[in-house]
């Protein structure tokens, strides 16, 4: 049959098989051959069971035999025929959506070979299926590795750059777990990351990708979460640790260890419910706090007052009142649980109940507070996922699933919980100190209150139509409620000197609930034959955004006026292809079109456009249409040797449609902007990679990334700050670097040991430095990014030994963050390129304050987190 004729299936076959839904499929695929091992010839009626499991086949006619809808993770197959020896094969690894091919020979009973024969699978190298490029990560490998949040390995995947995919804006990744998206619509952050011990595999997409993903443009990051296990298992580990650095001059509070500063308790238990038939649960839980690496000093309380106004400086009056107690200022303290129930019903057919629940309270570094800390906001995250599913197997080959899901991502922030607590002071204490000098008094004076809701609706179907071909089909209804709240504090002599909420100032102070709705739907068929595999689909998106949009009454000097948006709807054709060029090599291209629906703090930005009567303000627009992205990549996957591979793919982005801002004029002279599709860009790379396969007690990876990322803005609120600079300046009509265009990526990492024993990871990073504009004193003295940052080295280790006593095991470990303590300078003056000098410091005069110009200038956020020592025990029944 000629190519055309394997891709092309007739439609009236496929549509048998479209039930709609939205999101990704969460699990895999084995699938393969059982032969006589004499004779070579299919045997017909083997049976291929996974142990421990409800999933098994027989082999048809040809030999051959699929099951689908397996979970991630490790298996043991037995294969069985009568007048044959058994053969189980071990630790087979499953990823969510590829397909784990295996073959077998079985040999007759007359020959000696005792009960069965077992063989240990390795994990492919090649992946004959994949069409385009996947980083996965399994527990397994997440668990030697020295990390402390998802996020740090999906940052070291290839492609990926402090959360930017492939030259990607921020925000155009989509996150999901257990096929539920858990993106942060109004920010584009994740919503929800898992933690270590509730993940079973993390998949880091940061190519093209296939028709069953949406709402993104550069990447996906797909979490799968652990399976409840049939047999009761506990987990718990403890650690405690510190930062440890020789920089003491430059880092507060860093000279003695203090091991508390750092605790990390993990708990985890699974087992069957004993009073439930075929009922299992799990659940996690997790208790982090890190109080960071920058200090501040109390001198100063918010409600100090002091007076540098005085010619004379020993005329000056310091109102100091604080303890001079160290407190932290980038601190960190998260709490995660999961809870996870399955239940068997009628055979194959299961139902999942999860929830997971995050809380995070941290605070963001400020320098002009270091001596008056309590003036900083901090910040409280709050996430809920609720996600059900009913899975009915219609026969081995064709499965639905049924979900419901609802989440909610709520985030505040505020130096007082009470807008009307006494202890915020006037405004005007912060003005008190002028020039390079640190706050006095004052604190920050705005409250924040915002929550990112929807509800779920989805059914999706997998079926196995032919040995050929896989169909996967649905859609999905989203509804979306937007709730912002977001205020001043005002303490003047207008409010008689008490706070008092104020919402007019600023372009973000609103108070409104919008409700947006979102349709899509997906239809893929995976089309594999030996010699050639096809990932084809298509993808349709609606969206209303159900608000209404600024007329252009007030651009042309009328009164202010709204008007109802249109809905948006798109079309995008997604294609994969990956064929054999030799028995150990696979090649791949992928080509498809993306669309992302705009931020919705870009939508909804002052909402109900209040614009200021005298400064300029931004506004949001309903009326914004999806940012576009076409995307072309190639690529190698070539088996060098038995353990070792190497990959190499090309890839090139056409970046349309993305928001920039346009200022208008109004007409009291003042002028406002709103956000409009108008800015572009494009990025092309080549990422180079070898795994070595774990053999010998050793394993090692090495990925190299060169990129060029170019745009005619990094932000889309590049025009608006043109224009209120003063004098503005003209805005960026050309394409220059992007400022997360790194154009150099190493990563390596080396495994020795054994996990069961004793095991030693190294992992270490080689960067080149990101982009910057050089100027003097917010002056531009030459071409935007036009210079470039230093380079960044760091590595970090991770040591433990297992010991097990019959069923238990116990884990001793230790983690070393920054070996070497280098001062990685991810900040600088723009005026020199460095973090340690600044041209301008010359010219800066003394400051009315307490400290000198030196001191303003010495800035530890402007340096990488300095060594870390961590120590631990981990206990496992």
């Amino acid at each position: 049959m000629s190519i055309m004729g394997r891709i092309i299936i007739p439609l009236t076959v496929q549509l048998f098989f479209i039930i709609f839904s939205l999101q990704s499929q969460t699990t895999g695929k084995i699938a393969g051959e059982v032969k006589d091992a004499a004779t070579g010839e299919p045997l017909i009626g083997a049976n291929v069971l996974l142990e421990g499991t409800y999933f098994g086949a027989a082999t048809n006619l040809d030999g051959y035999f699929d099951i689908l809808n397996v979970p991630p993770g490790m298996y043991t197959i037995r294969v069985s025929m009568i007048g044959y020896h058994s053969v189980r094969m071990m630790d087979v690894q499953v990823s969510r959506g590829l397909t784990t091919y295996l073959d077998f020979e079985l040999k007759d009973t007359a020959i000696e070979l005792g009960e069965e024969v077992v063989v240990i699978a390795e994990r492919p190298l090649v992946r004959r299926d994949l069409t385009a490029t996947s980083s996965r990560v399994s527990a397994e490998e997440i668990s030697i590795l020295p990390v402390e949040n998802i996020q740090a390995v999906i940052n070291r995947q290839p492609g990926v750059v402090d959360g930017h995919f492939r030259g990607g804006r921020h925000g155009e990744v989509l996150y999901m777990i257990d096929g539920v998206p858990v993106t942060d619509v109004y920010t584009g952050n994740a919503g929800f990351l898992l933690e270590t011990n509730a993940i079973q595999e993390l998949e880091v997409i940061s190519g093209t990708f296939n028709a069953e993903f949406g709402h993104a443009m550069s990447g996906v990051v797909n979490q799968v979460t652990r399976e409840a296990s049939d047999i009761y298992q506990v987990n718990i580990s403890s650690n405690i640790g510190d930062y440890f650095s020789r920089n003491t001059e430059l880092f507060m509070n860093l000279e003695n260890l203090y091991p508390t500063n750092f605790y990390d308790i993990q708990g985890s238990i699974s087992g069957p419910i004993e009073f439930v038939p075929n009922a299992r649960f799990l659940f996690t839980g997790r208790a982090y706090y890190d109080e960071g690496y920058l200090y501040g000093q109390r001198v100063f309380l918010p409600t100090d007052s002091s007076n540098f106004s005085a010619a004379d400086p020993s005329h000056w009056y310091i109102g100091s009142s604080g303890d001079n107690s160290y407190v932290p200022m980038n601190f960190e303290d998260r709490m995660s649980l999961m809870g996870k129930l399955t239940f068997r019903i009628l055979g194959s057919n299961r139902i999942d109940v999860q929830y997971l629940h995050q809380r995070r309270d941290y605070n963001y570094y400020d320098h002009r507070f270091r001596f008056n800390p309590d003036g900083i906001y901090t910040h409280y995250d709050r996430g809920d996922l609720i996600n059900t599913s009913y899975t009915h197997v219609f026969s081995p080959r064709t499965y639905a699933t049924l979900r419901g899901a609802w989440f909610s991502n709520r985030q505040k922030s505020y130096v007082y919980e009470d807008p009307r607590d006494p202890r915020y002071p006037p405004y005007h204490l912060r003005q008190t100190v002028s020039g390079a000098a640190f706050f006095t008094g004052g604190a920050e004076d705005e409250y924040t209150n915002r929550e990112t809701r929807y509800s779920l609706i989805k059914a999706d179907v997998t079926s196995q139509v032919t040995r050929h071909h896989e169909i996967k089909a649905g859609a999905e209804i989203r509804q979306h409620r937007i709730w912002v709240n977001n205020f001043g504090i005002r303490n003047d002599s207008h409010t008689n000197f008490q706070p008092e909420p104020v919402y007019f100032g600023r372009s973000h102070f609103a108070r409104a609930t919008i409700r947006p709705r979102e349709i899509s739907a997906y239809f893929q068929d995976k089309i594999d034959y030996e010699d050639i595999v096809a990932n084809i689909g298509v993808r349709f998106d609606y969206f209303d955004p159900n608000w209404n949009v600024l007329s252009e009454q007030l651009r042309l000097g009328f009164e202010k006026k709204t008007e109802p948006t249109e809905p948006e709807y798109q079309i995008s054709p997604r294609f994969g292809l990956a064929f054999p060029i030799s028995d150990r090599g696979v090649m791949h291209i992928a080509y498809g079109h993306f669309f992302q629906i705009p931020l919705f703090d870009l939508l909804y930005l002052n909402p109900e456009y209040n614009l200021n009567a005298t400064d300029p303000f931004q506004v949001g627009n309903p009326g914004l249409k999806s940012q576009r992205t076409v995307q072309y990549e190639i690529g190698l996957q070539q088996e060098l040797t038995y353990d070792l591979g190497f990959y190499v793919t090309a890839f090139y982005k056409d970046m349309r449609n993305l928001i920039g801002t346009e200022v208008f004029d109004i007409t009291n002279g003042n002028k406002y902007s709103m956000y409009v599709n108008r800015d572009y860009g494009t990025a092309r790379g080549i990422i180079v990679s070898f795994r070595k396969r774990h053999a010998h007690g050793f394993s090692a990876t090495l990925d190299y990334t060169f990129q060029i990322a170019k745009g005619n803005a990094s932000d889309p609120n590049e025009v608006f700050l043109d224009n209120i600079t003063d004098p503005p300046r003209e805005s960026q009509k050309y394409l220059v670097p992007l400022d997360w265009d790194r154009s150099h990526s190493i990563d390596f990492s080396g495994t020795m040991g054994n996990p069961r024993g004793f095991n030693l990871t190294i992992l270490g990073s080689i960067y080149s430095g990101l982009p910057y504009t050089p100027s003097m004193f917010a002056s531009r003295i030459a071409p935007m990014n036009s210079e470039i940052r230093p380079w960044q080295f760091t590595v970090d280790v991770y040591a433990q030994q297992t010991i097990s006593l019959w069923t238990i095991s116990f884990t001793i470990f230790a983690k070393v963050y920054n070996l070497f303590d280098r001062r990685n300078e991810i900040h600088i003056f723009n005026s020199t390129g460095r973090a340690n000098y600044s041209v301008e410091q010359q010219f800066t005069p003394p400051p009315r304050g307490i400290n000198t110009v030196e001191e303003f200038y010495t800035r530890p956020d402007f340096y990488s987190k300095p060594r870390q020592i961590i120590l631990g025990l981990e206990f496992s029944l």
